[in-house]
């Protein structure tokens, strides 16, 4: 759903699209966020004639990456963060497209941002009044929401390293799996966005102000920051994949160790009961009424010396 919002010095308050079609001009600071699903956005969109053609297919382009770029009087970024849906398909972090010029700020999302609610709270609480204060507060509260994310793959790695064993190690290794693809797919977005916010901050925009471009670059710092737990995260991933894989491997060559050893125990009472199963003349003690039980209890010998002799030598603990 498209929104509006504007402020007027007394305070900030939302309207509608009609109404801030009429009276834009007069307003010291507006807000248009666009829904890009919606015909009216393309109908929002083509109104600003005055913007520069790559900005407007910009703003509409459904595959984005953080960016920043300074065109004529204006900027267009490109931001990232969390997604209000987190049910929904596709890339975790939600993109937003934002055309920033003096006095007003046009934003274009085609999901829902974790972002958007507080920072429309903040616009309705008087605290945005001109476009590097809705840029700033779009950068922190994505910065903040993404922060414990971050730290959670983290402590999520460390408990995962903390417990590795033999046991549930299939379980652990799709944990492990899964810690590694989110911090790849998080880096993916959050190292460009970090030089987009850099940039910004050094930009040469008269509606940026130095508690602005102090914001920015914080929230900057935060997404470095970002990058390189993440980066962390990803290699320690990888090396607890290859621990894990050293542990099954180890684990099935004690199985294969195990079955072995029964294998050789039986390998002889094989070759003995198959001899005397022979159907031929000869055999001693054939006739005999103990002979079967005989040749149980010297099968029972040959068993318990042999796994005698492989607990004397320690073999299956090699």
């Amino acid at each position: 759903m498209s929104r509006v919002f504007v402020y007027n010095g007394d305070g900030a308050r939302e309207i509608s699209l009609d109404d801030f079609c009429a009276q834009a001009d007069h307003a010291a600071f507006s807000w248009v966020h666009a829904d890009g699903w919606r015909e009216d956005a393309h109908g929002i969109v083509s109104r600003c004639d005055h913007m520069p053609q790559a900005a407007l297919s910009a703003l509409l382009a459904q595959e984005t990456r953080p960016r920043c770029t300074l065109m004529g009087h204006g900027a267009l970024i490109n931001l990232r963060g969390l997604g209000a849906d987190e049910g929904a398909g596709g890339d975790p972090l939600v993109s937003i497209r934002l055309w920033a010029e003096h006095a007003r700020v046009i934003t274009v999302s085609y999901r829902p941002l974790a972002a958007m609610e507080p920072v429309v709270k903040r616009m309705l609480a008087g605290e945005i009044r001109d476009p590097g204060d809705l840029i700033a507060a779009f950068a922190q509260e994505i910065t903040e929401a993404l922060d414990p994310e971050v730290a959670q793959l983290g402590d999520d790695l460390d408990e995962i390293e903390s417990s590795l064993s033999d046991s549930g190690a299939a379980d652990v290794r799709r944990q492990v799996s899964e810690i590694r693809a989110s911090a790849i797919s998080y880096r993916r977005f959050i190292s460009p966005q970090r030089q987009a916010l850099e940039r910004l901050s050094a930009a040469d925009a008269p509606w940026l102000h130095p508690d602005d471009r102090l914001h920015l670059q914080e929230a900057a710092d935060r997404c470095a920051r970002m990058a390189e737990e993440l980066e962390a995260v990803r290699e320690r991933s990888a090396l607890a994949h290859e621990e894990l894989t050293d542990l099954r491997a180890e684990q099935m060559n004690r199985q294969a160790l195990i079955i072995s050893v029964v294998a050789l125990v039986f390998l002889p009472l094989t070759f003995l009961t198959g001899l005397l199963g022979m159907n031929v003349n000869g055999i001693p003690f054939a006739h005999e009424r103990w002979a079967f039980w005989g040749v149980v209890a010297v099968c029972v010998v040959m068993s318990v010396g042999i796994s005698g002799w492989f607990a004397a030598t320690r073999w299956l603990k090699r």
